[in-house]
């Protein structure tokens, strides 16, 4: 669910491994004060030698502030215990905030290597924390007593997730069985990272070139612009045509080329990515998979998929499949509806084969072109990359009063990353950093993270969240603006719904503030967001011709919406098979030898997937569940339990009207604004009045 700095700031070229870094205080940005403004990160002066010294000085200050806690001979209180460990930290939490999300899309090999180094002993002082018994006995002395302390309600709620996140992080386990924990997360934090590193390299390193443009008939001329500019790149194919398993080259290349043989060859590096050579994710899976049940065992639950939904609104895996499956039956018959079309018109064209997955999209767009006059390269124009961003801010502005001023005195962390400065009237309450394009350092996908979570400090003061949204989207080609489809659109606009939850937080702690929800909650506010991406009276507020500046016609926007349920039953038919196979790795209960694709395919066989479709992620470059410790592991189902929510809360938007204040007020007061403070379901209650329906979902989606 869950960041490029100017590239040679993170490229020393000095040859020295991570540990023969050094770094005096008056050299080490993350030992001084930052002057920048609103305390930004001083991205500019950040160099990779200075990591490795601050991560080991946040270690070091934090355990002295951990044990100044542990040795108070007061009796132990809310004030003198949960307070100062909240508090505690700061250093390292700045550096982690800052190294972890350039990784992600600054993956130098000098990144990579100060990774390798920092894993282990951020690992380490994890457990190190965990696992310390005085300071357990504190604060479950405290959490003991909590019916007696008349504490505030998200004191309270600082105190309950404290404690279970103790226990859940190994307070209870024996001393003898210690060790064994330590070993398992320390493996767990190296083989997740090695996985994700695999995954990139995997995509980065293929490419199709096409040197014959009749093999190209279907594409778009933009499409070939771009296709040839990245050919030009290299030395090697200038001249020719290049397409990569990047989504914005490959998914327009699927949907158009006619080269059914190009489909195939481009689709195939796409689903067999490190399944073989250096980068074979295969043995992680194996390893990932057994060592999360093993510490599953360890802290008393008996699958990893039980331990993980003990924390979540769902609670059980039971809960979780029993939702899936209500959704997988209609998705799957609309799925095989669909391709006994694709079917039929593939005979009709005087083929004499079936559809396989590499046809789907081209057969698919093929269909909407026919059903609907309806096809990617008539809506683009409409929805320019800055277009959209406008429309965004707009809708935001119109939702919750606030607005957007590009600050380009803020340093960033990469050439075209733009910096906002997000305004309540003139009050800065936020800034916000967005992160468009792809770079071979940058890892796929879209996501919402944070240089600093909302929370006020030790004397009261509101600090402010400074936020930012990394995605992929096509690039500008020449001098045409980056223009994206419709389902980027949707992904800009989900990336911000957390964005919101993030900017507009008011909590205390920044540990139980914005968007620091669990997993089936936090996609709630993203998903929300999204339906205004399309509603008709947004459209016509936000797409423009990006030539001419004239609104999306009426006509465009009509074949929009009938256009809307088009495609639901591929779209939710292979994210609930990937919801699936995440379930079913993760109920193991006694350690087994995953072995690839048998483990796969017998999970997609079991629940009827049809050989046309193959889940959203294979399993060897599954990002989601096997590229973080924890991340969506056991949890990518959030996205449809989260869908429930989001599409069930909208419905008082379409009663009362898209911009009602009335409900954008309490959307925001009791959901956006209120982080974990309280239970995620009681939060919901609190917006809508009741528990959410199914039913919206299942219309919405064309399902019913």
């Amino acid at each position: 669910m869950f960041i490029c700095m100017i590239s040679c700031l993170l490229m020393s070229g000095c040859g020295k491994k991570p540990g023969e870094y050094s770094s005096t205080e008056s050299e080490n940005p993350f030992f001084r004060a930052w002057a920048t403004p609103y305390g930004v990160p001083p991205f500019d002066e950040i160099k990779p030698e200075h990591y490795i010294p601050a991560f080991e000085e946040g270690i070091k200050q934090q355990k002295t502030e951990i044990e100044a806690i542990v040795s108070n001979p007061d009796d132990p209180t809310f004030d003198n215990t949960l307070v100062p460990l909240e508090y505690s930290g700061q250093l390292l939490t700045t550096v982690s905030m800052v190294f972890f999300n350039l990784e992600e899309c600054m993956k130098t090999d000098e990144m990579s290597r100060i990774a390798d180094s920092v894993h282990p002993l951020v690992s380490k002082h994890e457990d190190d924390i965990m696992l310390n018994k005085a300071l357990f006995q504190r604060i479950k002395t405290v959490y003991n007593q909590r019916d007696t302390l008349s504490l505030s309600p998200e004191n309270a709620r600082l105190l309950e997730l404290t404690y279970k996140r103790f226990v859940r992080g190994g307070a209870n386990i024996p001393e003898t069985r210690q060790a064994r924990f330590r070993e398992i997360n320390e493996q767990l934090v190296l083989l997740t990272h090695r996985f994700g590193d695999h995954v990139l390299k995997a995509t980065n390193d293929y490419k199709l070139v096409i040197s014959d443009k009749a093999r190209l008939s279907g594409l778009s001329e933009d499409m070939l612009a771009a296709a040839a500019e990245t050919a030009n790149k290299e030395e090697e194919t200038k001249g020719k045509w290049v397409f990569t398993i990047h989504l914005p080259s490959m998914e327009p290349f699927l949907q158009n080329c006619a080269d059914r043989e190009a489909r195939k060859e481009l689709w195939t590096a796409y689903s067999q990515r490190c399944t073989s050579g250096e980068t074979d994710n295969r043995p992680l899976v194996d390893s990932i998979v057994n060592l999360r049940l093993e510490r599953a065992t360890l802290l008393g639950y008996p699958s990893h998929a039980a331990y993980i939904l003990d924390n979540n609104m769902a609670k059980t895996p039971e809960d979780a499949r029993t939702l899936l499956q209500k959704m997988w039956y209609p998705a799957l018959a609309k799925a095989k509806a669909d391709a006994e079309e694709y079917n039929r018109m593939i005979k009709a064209e005087g083929h004499h084969f079936s559809l396989e997955p590499w046809d789907w999209r081209y057969y698919e767009e093929k269909v909407r072109r026919e059903k609907y006059a309806l096809d990617e390269e008539s809506i683009r124009p409409y929805f320019s990359l800055e277009t959209v961003r406008e429309g965004i801010f707009t809708c935001a502005g119109n939702l919750y009063g606030i607005s957007f001023q590009r600050a380009p005195q803020l340093p960033v962390y990469e050439q075209g990353v733009e910096a906002y400065e997000v305004k309540e009237g003139e009050k800065v309450i936020a800034i916000l950093y967005l992160d468009y394009f792809p770079r071979p350092s940058k890892r796929s996908g879209a996501w919402m993270t944070e240089f600093r979570t909302q929370h006020r400090d030790k004397n009261g003061n509101n600090v402010l969240p400074v936020i930012s949204l990394v995605m992929n989207f096509t690039a500008p080609v020449g001098d045409k603006p980056s223009l994206l489809n419709f389902d980027q659109t949707e992904t800009f606009f989900h990336e911000f719904g957390h964005a919101l939850h993030g900017m507009l937080s008011q909590c205390q702690y920044a540990s139980i503030a914005g968007t620091n929800v669990s997993r089936d909650f936090v996609e709630m506010p993203s998903q929300f967001f999204e339906h205004w991406a399309r509603h008709p009276q947004v459209m016509k507020l936000y797409a423009k011709h990006y030539q001419t500046g004239q609104p999306i016609p009426d006509s465009l926007i009509l074949k929009i919406e009938k256009s809307a349920t088009f495609g639901q039953g591929f779209i939710n038919t292979e994210l609930l098979a990937a919801s699936f196979l995440d379930l079913d790795y993760h109920t193991v209960t006694k350690p087994t030898h995953i072995t690839l694709p048998d483990f796969e395919n017998a999970v997609m066989q079991k629940i009827g997937l049809i050989k046309e479709i193959i889940p959203r992620y294979r399993s060897t470059y599954y990002q989601h569940i096997f590229s973080d410790v924890i991340g969506y592991s056991a949890g990518y189902y959030s996205y449809t339990w989260a869908a429930v929510l989001d599409n069930d809360a909208f419905e008082p938007f379409k009663e009362k009207g898209i911009f009602n204040p009335e409900m954008a007020k309490l959307f925001r007061s009791q959901i956006l604004e209120r982080g974990n403070s309280e239970e995620p379901m009681k939060l919901y209650i609190n917006y809508r009045g009741q528990e959410p329906s199914i039913e919206p979902i299942l219309k919405n989606r064309g399902l019913k």
